[in-house]
């Protein structure tokens, strides 16, 4: 056994010999990685910081392509799950209560706004037992708070919309908070917009795949109630939407943001014109018995809208858990410039660019973003980061010792979140 030991020292003094020899003869610096950098390709790699946020813990922290940790943050609540850090250098986060009165994964209640030394500048609640803010959180341009919120039907509740089942379910809202005032100032409700085909006597009754604007509330039956679990937001400005990744339905829906309250639960208004009615969806078409296009998502994580001056910019990245193949892959996808749902074609967007691997696969959280130099930024959940370029090559890994990781979100050196924390 010595021996063997003796054997594998030998050949690592040997390599780092031969390396520091060959660098020496090229005139290259010996970069210093951090153990938990399994791949590095310093030429290839896109120099910016990860801010890593580890799932459902009290710590995130900005992490540079060495793998060092140049920031560091430690709060007394557990994400859940989201925080980013904002272009002022506060950041917004979604928290845990110590005990919810829903206890569907991903359950979170408590909204902050942060200054960037992590002292709280603003907290809201969302959890009592009808109802509990989960999962993602969204700072909006007018300065609004967006975010999710499972709501309590029970099952004579549910009856009313004309869905039957035996124990409480847990659909799918949208509600936007003025931090300003506590306001709650516009709201979306999944059950406005049911379409059911066993009660003929409601006015949402038709045949399913009629109504791909509407929702079908019984494509899942589940005994914890959670039948979509929705898990992400984004906001378009440009076109005033949000998207959003309903896992269990393996979809990505798109919502109208410029309607009213009122008409939010109707099937008009807004600049669409079709109220809170789904403008899309895409990624499963049997979620609608829909017998045209190709199903692709196996759940999902993570509707990226590419917003920055980077290749891609205006289509989207999602991350396919791959729940069916026990493999998982990024896409990037050209969404319509005009939301239409067709009752007689395929509604799937195209796709651009794709990236997989026999190795990558976490069938629960994760997500990707896109580099300023075109590569893409991979969080597979229980390992930790991928960077690949436009080529799939794969040229960063960092490997997180064990831990889960909700999201990576990228911050180049020079962004003004970057500058505001004085790094």
């Amino acid at each position: 056994m010595k021996k063997y030991y003796k054997g594998i020292l030998l050949l690592v003094l040997t390599l780092n010999f031969s390396c520091s020899k060959e660098d020496s003869e090229k005139n290259e610096p010996v970069v210093n990685l951090d153990p938990k950098v399994q791949l590095y390709k310093a030429d290839k790699i896109d120099d910016s910081y990860v801010f890593a946020i580890e799932n459902g813990g009290k710590n995130c922290y900005l992490l540079n392509k060495q793998g060092y940790k140049v920031k560091e943050w430690l709060f007394d609540l557990r994400f859940g799950n989201d925080i980013e850090i904002l272009p002022n250098g506060e950041l917004i986060a979604m928290y845990k209560q110590n005990v919810s009165p829903i206890t569907i994964g991903g359950a979170g209640g408590i909204i902050r706004i942060l200054n960037s030394d992590g002292s709280t500048k603003w907290d809201y609640q969302c959890a009592d037992d009808e109802k509990v803010a989960h999962h993602d959180v969204e700072l909006l341009p007018n300065g609004n708070v967006l975010f999710l919120v499972w709501e309590k039907l029970t099952p004579s509740q549910a009856l009313n919309y004309g869905v039957e089942v035996a124990n409480d379910i847990f659909p799918e809202a949208l509600f936007e908070v003025n931090p300003q005032t506590n306001q709650l100032v516009w709201e979306w409700h999944s059950y406005d917009h049911i379409v059911q085909d066993t009660n003929n006597t409601l006015v949402n009754y038709g045949q399913i795949n009629q109504y791909p604007n509407r929702i079908n509330f019984s494509y899942n039956e589940r005994t914890d109630g959670d039948i979509m679990h929705a898990n992400g937001i984004d906001y378009d400005e440009e076109k005033d939407v949000i998207y959003m990744s309903v896992n269990f339905y393996s979809e990505v829906w798109v919502i109208d943001h410029s309607t009213t309250t009122m008409e939010a639960a109707s099937n008009s208004g807004g600049n669409y014109n079709k109220g809170g009615d789904l403008l899309y969806r895409f990624g499963n078409p049997s979620a609608y018995n829909h017998p045209f296009g190709e199903r692709f998502l196996f759940n999902n994580h993570f509707p990226n809208l590419i917003e920055k001056e980077v290749p891609g910019k205006g289509n989207m990245l999602i991350y396919c858990n791959g729940s069916n193949v026990n493999q998982s892959t990024v896409y990037e996808l050209a969404l319509p410039q005009n939301f239409e749902l067709s009752t007689t074609a395929s509604n799937e967007p195209q796709m651009v660019w794709n990236f997989t691997d026999p190795d990558l696969f976490y069938d629960k959280i994760s997500g990707a973003v896109r580099l300023k130099n075109g590569n893409t930024l991979i969080t597979e959940g229980d390992y930790g980061y991928w960077e690949v370029t436009p080529d799939k090559e794969v040229v960063w890994k960092y490997f997180g010792d064990n831990r889960t990781f909700w999201r990576g979100y990228n911050y180049n050196l020079d962004d003004s979140a970057i500058q505001n924390l004085g790094l």
